[in-house]
């Protein structure tokens, strides 16, 4: 198996090298390659013509309503132009759009080189766009922080806004204290924008999509287990930032998995 980092999260916080030393510990030598942003290597030599198409097909991933499913609207111009000026100026980050992460991901995929869309190929690529999955249970769409498959997508914003931050942080802002004092209060309790924290936190979710690959079961019911699907800030701290990293069955796995190297 081959793994490939792709960084797309414009983040200063996140260290990708830390992270493949990481993934390199845990499968026993793995070969690891890390890549820049998929989008600035995909279109490095494309013509204005295909450029404009990638923004198009980048602005239909676009979510219309957390209430309207799998829209197949026409996207506007002015969000073709929108794309197109984030693929063209890559430093350019992505706020307040929610995307359709299945969507995203398949068109992620077709810009993979040959040799990463191979069985033996774990692409995880992360980027600082919002995607969303729609919850048939409520009929609404939700942020997510990953969506696992062929390619792996983990959003650096979305371990940001997708998890509940504490029911209390939302209790003060009903009694009128303002943004800037409740985050200074609970800062410990959630994982923020360039937040230290963050490599620590994905490498627990880079985990998730290594365990997804080799047996398509990503989760663990276990709260105190990196693989735990957290969905309160909280639980994203214990599972991730305390001991022990694993369940006693999933360490058992990881230990099998370096001794079958």
């Amino acid at each position: 198996m081959k793994i490939f980092l792709y960084d797309g999260s414009k983040t200063e916080t996140l260290d990708i090298a830390e992270i493949a030393r990481y993934l390199e510990e845990k499968t026993n030598g793995c070969k690891i390659e890390v890549r820049g942003n998929l989008i600035a290597e995909a279109t490095k030599e494309m013509a204005d013509s295909s450029l404009i198409k990638l923004a198009e097909e980048i602005a239909k991933c676009k979510i219309q309503g957390l209430r309207i499913y799998d829209s197949n609207s026409q996207p506007l111009p002015a969000e073709v132009e929108y794309e197109k000026r984030r693929i063209q100026d890559l430093e350019k980050r992505s706020f307040g759009i929610l995307y359709d992460g299945f969507k995203l991901l398949v068109l992620y995929r077709q810009l993979l080189q040959e040799e990463e869309r191979n069985r033996d190929s774990l692409v995880i690529i992360f980027t600082d766009q919002l995607f969303g999955t729609w919850d048939r249970n409520n009929c609404r769409y939700h942020a997510r922080v990953s969506i696992y498959g062929s390619p792996a997508i983990i959003s650096t914003t979305g371990i940001v806004e997708a998890p509940a931050r504490p029911r209390e942080f939302y209790l003060e802002k009903q009694y009128g204290i303002d943004m800037i004092t409740r985050k200074e209060k609970f800062k410990e309790k959630f994982i923020d924008y360039e937040d230290p924290r963050l490599t620590e936190v994905m490498k627990g979710y880079c985990m998730q999509a290594l365990f997804y690959h080799i047996s398509g079961e990503p989760f663990c019911e276990d709260n105190r287990c990196r693989l735990y699907n957290a969905h309160w800030q909280e639980e994203v701290i214990k599972a991730q930032l305390t001991t022990p990293e694993f369940c006693e069955r999933h360490e058992k796995i990881i230990s099998d998995l370096r001794n079958k190297k």
